[in-house]
């Protein structure tokens, strides 16, 4: 198990995992979401490539529309 902290809280996943399979996991279609890990915004096309391992910070954003 490792640690990861998503959103200011921490949470523990059964080990090292890739961004994308995390975020497929919880349901949240990458097209739609911002992701900065350990304080850096990434590209969509480097959510395959980032590992979450333990210690790391994730910070996930979506859109929200109003009027």
């Amino acid at each position: 198990m490792i640690t990861v902290t998503i959103n200011g809280d921490k949470r523990e996943i059964q080990g090292a995992l890739c961004l994308a399979d995390f975020l497929k996991e919880r349901g949240l279609d990458r097209q739609f979401v911002a992701v900065a890990h350990n304080g850096k915004v990434l590209q969509k096309s480097d959510y395959p490539r980032v590992t979450l391992r333990d210690g790391d910070v994730v910070e996930i954003v979506r859109p929200v529309g109003g009027g």
